[in-house]
């Protein structure tokens, strides 16, 4: 009997890299427990208001006090919407003017962007342009809905920092593909990388040359780390960047900054009242946004900017100490390893190119860790799940992708597994190499020290 036929697009779907790991993972059967710095599930409790809000739910005096739960307007709670320009403030940032659209997490706000920005793929209407490494999730997006990618690539170098591409290389690919939107993440997810004001700028006036939407993705506002102040699409007016106004586009989210991944509430923020108003009419099919989740969103209205600021600052130390421990654990367990030093948002990525033989792809080791790598420590039996970074360079056919010997980790995980880390990294790898066929002692390592992984 014949069976019914998949579209062309499900048959070539797999799953993110970030979820990759997790997948397999569960398919184990022994006794194994897994660190999974793979993906930005912070473990963190969310802001205390937000968790106010949790527990009144079902009071008396709540929305929700006789068990209804109906539709809210498509363009999301005036309170909720309200909550979002309110943070936006706090940071010093000007709101006048700005529009917002509460979506069903960062998620569903990226994807209004690309469909309404980008025309499909192969045609002569515009692509999305990108950085890379960019998030995964953008590329997917585009791939769901039929859009093009270009992307200009930076390179980890040695030291631990990634390059931004020239400007002048960005404008090349500008005339090249007539993109219809430049993505920025000032914040930077994969890499950590922070963007400057004046780079921000830079690739504003490009924007404006161009006639691109220009679209930042905030998600990690405020979690930088160095000594600056918030950078953001929406510090950049007229004043700065002439004729920038009307094309600004910023995706925003409760799940970082605010803990509260499962929640699933983002928003769509816009200078532009004919993008929003077209946003908000293409949103009408999914009816609208999670409505528990804004409610309890809406509870950071009633913070004062300075409580909010406070608050940036305990999130900002928390995963500064994390990202120093385990930086420079992991340079001294592994002589020779690149590590990024995160400025911005809560990643590192780890580059085994000096490392590894030359045939190393980071996608079978993380497959090897999440199906049957294990140490014991402490009793215990550990694995440890990562994410390949090759999933998120777009890289053309017959290209090296630069991923191939690079993870990125999430600072995710509970203080104490965090520790455990750069151990397990060292020790899985280890393993990994002596399975391997053509393995060889990495380039740096010493013999008969911790880092001196057999051949």
């Amino acid at each position: 009997m014949t069976r019914p036929i998949l579209s062309e697009h499900f048959q070539t779907r797999e799953p993110s890299v970030i979820r990759t790991a997790q997948i397999e993972f569960a398919r184990r059967t022994d006794p194994v427990r897994a660190v999974n710095v793979a993906i930005g599930n912070v473990s963190l409790a969310m802001h205390p208001a937000m968790g106010r809000r949790l527990k009144s739910l079902g009071a008396e005096d709540g929305p929700f006090r006789d068990g209804a739960v109906k539709y809210t307007p498509t363009v999301g709670l005036e309170e909720t919407r309200r909550a979002f320009l309110h943070i936006l403030a706090s940071s010093g940032l000007a709101t006048e003017g700005l529009r917002v659209q509460v979506t069903d997490g960062g998620s569903a706000a990226m994807e209004l962007v690309v469909l309404g920005v980008c025309g499909p793929a192969g045609s002569k209407e515009r692509p999305l342009l990108v950085i890379d490494p960019t998030y995964t999730n953008y590329t997917a997006m585009a791939a769901r809905l039929g859009r093009g990618v270009v992307a200009v690539r930076r390179t980890l170098q040695g030291d631990g920092r990634f390059s931004l591409p020239d400007m002048a290389e960005i404008q090349r690919r500008i005339v090249e593909h007539r993109p219809g939107a430049l993505l920025v993440i000032p914040y930077d997810n994969p890499t950590g990388q922070l963007y400057t004001p004046e780079q921000m700028a830079d690739l504003a006036r490009l924007a404006v040359r161009h006639n691109l939407w220009l679209a930042s993705d905030e998600a990690y506002r405020e979690l930088l780390y160095a000594e600056t102040g918030p950078v953001s699409i929406w510090g950049l007016t007229d004043r700065e960047v002439p004729g920038i106004e009307g094309r600004r586009i910023s995706v925003e989210s409760s799940s970082k900054v605010w803990n509260a991944c499962g929640l699933r509430i983002g928003a769509l923020v816009t200078d532009s009242g004919e993008f929003h108003r077209r946003g908000v009419a293409e949103a009408t099919a999914n009816l609208c946004p999670n409505a528990i989740g804004q409610y309890i969103f809406a509870g950071l209205l009633g913070e004062t900017h300075e409580a909010l600021r406070a608050w940036y600052e305990r999130q900002r130390g928390y995963y500064r100490t994390l990202m120093e421990e385990l930086t420079g654990e992991l340079r001294r367990l592994l002589p020779g390893v690149i590590v990024s030093s995160p400025d911005a948002s809560i990643y590192s990525v780890v580059d085994v190119r000096e490392l590894v033989p030359a045939d190393f792809e980071a996608m079978d080791f993380v497959l090897y860790c999440a199906r049957r790598g294990a140490v014991e420590l402490a009793g215990e039996r550990y694995t440890l799940l990562t994410a390949p970074m090759s999933g998120f360079y777009s890289s053309p056919p017959g290209e090296t992708n630069p991923g191939r010997t690079q993870m990125r980790i999430a600072y995710v995980e509970p203080p104490e597994h965090m520790k455990l880390v750069p151990e397990l990294f060292l020790e899985l790898l280890r393993e990994f190499l002596r399975e391997s066929p053509g393995a060889k002692r990495p380039a740096g390592a010493q013999a008969g020290s911790r880092a001196a992984i057999p051949s």
